[in-house]
């Protein structure tokens, strides 16, 4: 029997994921109505999230369906090269990744190097990412917030600086939106639910 968490998982994923195009192509999914008349009698159109898979009669079966289709194709270098003007930028930003991540580990009890330890990156450009010399991708700031257990307004500052947000067309960050907004950071159960979706390019260590 799947665990209580999973199960959660599945029905908040069910509910956020937005992807569409990937939800109609999946054998058995039926395309809701979109225009409807309205009392007033003219053409109205719903707002697209009726087309998620919660409100679909199978769902429990699409999702499977979904599952067995899913490969995690989010893989990126851990870091990225700031461009010369970004570099001179950041001088003059008050709010930038590597100024705002003191704070944020603090609140959960961490520290640039505990921290580095839990990643999956050398800790030679971990130095430089604390530093601001490199810029974080998206897989490492999410790592970052599972592996520390990080706030979820602080997870989304430092999202915000490095020009990223939380999507509800991926399917890693559904996942790691759920992981966090519910404080699973447990590895084991962590674990688990990135298995159940096949999220495997996060860097933890």
């Amino acid at each position: 029997m799947k665990s209580e968490y999973l199960t959660a998982l599945d029905e908040y994923f069910c509910a956020l994921y937005s992807d569409y195009v990937r939800l109609s192509a999946i054998d058995g999914y039926v395309m809701p109505d979109v225009l409807y008349v309205a009392q007033d009698g003219n053409i109205a159109r719903r707002d697209s999230s009726c087309m998620r898979l919660c409100h679909q009669k199978d769902c429990a079966a699409l999702l499977e369906k979904l599952k067995a289709s899913l490969a995690d194709t989010t893989f990126t270098f851990s870091f990225s090269f700031p461009t010369l003007r970004e570099r001179i930028s950041d001088r003059f930003r008050k709010t930038t990744f590597a100024k705002l991540l003191p704070e944020a580990l603090r609140h959960c009890g961490e520290t640039a190097q505990s921290a580095g330890e839990k990643l999956n990156i050398e800790a030679r450009f971990w130095r430089r990412i604390v530093k601001g010399s490199l810029y974080p991708e998206k897989n490492t700031v999410l790592a970052l917030a599972l592996v520390c257990g990080m706030q979820w307004q602080d997870v989304l500052n430092l999202l915000a600086v490095c020009g990223f947000e939380f999507r509800g067309d991926e399917v890693r960050d559904i996942v790691v939106r759920y992981l966090i907004e519910n404080s699973i950071f447990n590895p084991v159960m962590r674990d688990a639910c990135l298995a159940e979706y096949r999220i495997e390019n996060l860097p933890i260590a």
